[in-house]
C-alpha cells in the first residue's frame, strides 16, 4: 500500500514536500481550490523544482474552473520540471465549486471535459466545445522544453457517486475515491467505478488502473482513544470538511446526511441556516481541510472522526490497509490539520511507512 499526501497548496510551505520526499511518501497532491489555497500549480512548480523522486501532481484539478486545454498545459509544465513522476488528477469541483455559490459540474460536462481533456494530455489534437462551437485544438508549440507530453501524465478521476466513479473507470488511467470507512464500502466504490470501464481494459482492481482514497492518519499511542485531544486536533478538519461536504449535498441535492452526522445534525443546519443566504457558500467551508473553527468544535464528535479517518493502534491500521489492498485499494493519500501536519508525516513516516514496506 502506498501512501500520499493531499497538500493544502501553500506557497510558502514547499519544505512541506521536501521532508515527505525525505520520509518515503510516495506522491504529493496539490489541491486546486481557488478563494481558500495558493495556487496550486504554482506551488506544484516550485515543489517539482525542490524534489526528485515523489511523484507530484493534482489533487485535484476542478473540470469547472478551467478548460481541458488550459488544465493540460498546465500540468505539462509541470511535466517539463518533473518529467516521468507527473499525474493529474481531475474532478468536478465540491469544494472549488460551491465556494462561490455553484454546484459541481454537471455529469455531461465532465464527461466531455474528460474526453477533450486526454488526447491533449499527450500532445495530440482534441475537439473542444468552446462557447457552443466544436474547435480543434492542440498545443502548437510542444518543442523546446514549454511543456512535456513525451512523458506520459496519468488521469486520475475523482469519484464520490456512481456516476462520476463510471466516468473514472471510462476515462481514467486510475480513480480517487472517498474514505470508505469499512470494507464493504470500499468494494461497493470499486464496483461503481468497473461499470465504466471499456470493454476490454484492465479491470479496476488489476495492477494497470490505479486507485486511491483520501483521508488522514492518526496512530494512537498505548492507552489513547479516538476522543483524546491530539486525534480531534490531527483530525477534526478532515471530519469537519465531510460535514461541509454533507451539508452541501442536502441543501442541493437533497441528499440524506451520513449516520455518523445524525446526532448533531439539526444544531449544525441551524446554526449555519442563521447566515444569511447570499454568503453562506462562503461560511460552510470555513476552515476547509485546516482548521475547526471554535464554534464548530462541538460537532467534532468520535462517530464522525471515525466515519472519515483512519485512526487506531499501528497494528489496528497496518490491518486495516492490508485488507483495503487485498481489495484492490493501491494507496491512501493523507490530508492532516494544516497547524499539525508535520506532526502527523513525521509519525507516519516513522512508524507506518516502515510497517507497510516491512509487511
Amino acid at each position: 500500500m502506498d501512501i500520499g499526501i493531499c497538500v493544502a497548496s501553500h506557497i510558502g510551505d514547499i519544505d512541506y514536500a521536501v521532508r515527505a520526499e525525505e520520509l518515503g511518501f510516495t506522491s504529493l497532491w496539490y489541491a486546486d481550490s481557488q478563494m481558500i489555497w495558493s495556487d496550486c500549480y504554482a506551488t506544484l512548480a516550485l515543489a517539482a523544482d525542490r524534489t526528485s523522486r515523489i511523484r507530484i501532481g493534482t489533487g485535484i484539478a476542478v473540470s469547472g474552473t478551467r478548460p481541458a486545454a488550459v488544465t493540460a498545459a498546465s500540468i505539462a509544465t509541470i511535466n517539463a520540471l518533473a518529467p516521468g513522476r507527473t499525474f493529474l488528477g481531475v474532478g468536478a469541483g465540491n469544494t472549488a465549486m460551491r465556494i462561490m455559490g455553484r454546484k459541481p459540474q454537471r455529469i455531461a460536462h465532465f464527461d466531455r471535459f474528460l474526453t477533450e481533456i486526454k488526447p491533449l494530455l499527450k500532445g495530440e489534437e482534441s475537439v473542444v466545445e468552446l462557447d457552443g462551437n466544436a474547435v480543434p485544438i492542440r498545443h502548437i508549440m510542444p518543442d523546446k522544453g514549454f511543456v512535456n507530453f513525451g512523458d506520459p501524465i496519468p488521469l486520475y478521476v475523482s469519484g464520490f457517486g456512481p456516476k462520476s466513479l463510471a466516468l473514472a473507470g471510462k476515462h481514467g488511467d486510475g480513480a480517487i475515491l472517498g474514505w470508505p470507512p469499512t470494507l464493504p464500502i470500499l468494494e461497493r466504490f470499486l464496483r461503481m467505478t468497473e461499470v465504466g470501464r471499456p470493454e476490454g481494459s484492465s479491470p479496476v482492481a488489476g495492477p494497470a488502473y490505479r486507485t486511491t482514497a483520501l483521508t488522514t492518519v492518526t496512530l494512537l499511542d498505548p492507552g489513547e482513544t479516538i476522543n483524546s485531544p491530539r486525534v480531534k486536533a490531527e483530525c477534526g478538519a478532515m471530519a469537519m470538511a465531510g460535514l461541509h461536504y454533507a451539508y452541501d449535498g442536502w441543501r442541493q441535492l437533497n441528499q440524506p446526511p451520513p449516520r455518523a452526522a445524525e446526532p448533531i445534525w439539526d444544531d449544525y443546519v441551524a446554526m449555519i441556516q442563521a447566515i444569511p443566504k447570499e454568503r453562506r457558500h462562503q461560511r460552510i467551508h470555513a476552515g476547509h481541510n485546516c482548521w475547526v473553527l471554535p464554534e464548530e468544535e462541538r460537532f467534532v464528535t468520535p462517530e464522525l472522526i471515525a466515519n472519515t479517518c483512519l485512526v487506531g493502534s499501528l497494528d489496528q491500521v497496518c490491518e486495516k490497509l492490508h485488507q483495503y489492498k487485498e481489495a484492490g485499494l493501491d494507496e491512501i493519500i493523507i490530508l492532516p490539520a494544516f497547524d499539525p501536519r508535520y506532526d502527523v508525516i513525521e509519525r507516519v513516516g516513522r512508524d507506518l511507512i516502515p510497517a507497510i514496506s516491512a509487511g
